[in-house]
């Protein structure tokens, strides 16, 4: 069984959405899904190997095809984009996510704002194992490119098991969609599940 999803024109997070509703209602073997932006073929093709699909993307001008076909194995590494929520013991680390929503902190001096988010990002390592999620929305995103500032800090943050998700929307906004150097393009759905399963949100 094959099914289409024509998702030009949509705005984040309604492909993944479509996608979702779909397979909540049947599993096809073969799905084609067509979208007309980066940002979204990354979130489409990432949603669809996470639910075990095998993807292929086929640029046609201006837009993506993306084939998923059913059958991945299920042990097959696939991007943690919306994981189950799990019970853990209360000894156990908390899942904390941090919401950047800006490229400095506070209001005032920008110079000093800058200044002080670069400081609270390379402070927020001292969370330890309690740091689940750091997600960049809107100017926050612009932190991810080459050259930032704040770059190092967020490398090394993933690179101790941090996960950056970067929202995709404003990549697309800001022209930075083939600049992030770091962390996942997602959308808003991401966002809003991973608000969901953390036992706390930072807001900054």
């Amino acid at each position: 069984m094959s099914h289409e999803l024509d998702c030009r024109g949509l705005a984040c997070p309604g492909p993944v959405t479509q996608i979702k509703d779909l397979l909540a209602a049947e599993r096809p073997a073969r799905l084609v899904v067509t979208v007309d932006n980066q940002a979204a073929r990354e979130n489409v093709s990432r949603f669809l190997h996470y639910h075990h699909y095998q993807v292929e993307v086929e640029e046609q001008g201006d837009l993506f095809r993306i084939t998923g076909t059913a059958g991945a194995a299920e042990g097959e590494a696939a991007c943690e984009l919306m994981p189950e929520a799990e019970l853990r013991p209360d000894s156990g680390p908390r899942k904390i996510m941090v919401l950047v929503a800006s490229d400095r902190l506070g209001h005032g001096d920008d110079d000093l704002g800058a200044e002080l988010l670069l400081s609270f990002l390379k402070t927020l390592k001292e969370m330890g194992p309690d740091l689940w999620r750091l997600v960049l929305v809107n100017a926050g995103v612009t932190l991810t490119v080459k050259g930032a500032a704040a770059l190092p800090a967020l490398q090394e943050l993933a690179a101790e098991g941090v996960h950056i998700m970067v929202c995709g929307t404003c990549l697309s906004h800001f022209q930075l969609l083939e600049k992030k150097e770091v962390g996942e393009t997602t959308n808003m759905l991401d966002i809003v599940t991973a608000m969901q399963l953390a036992d706390s949100v930072i807001n900054v």
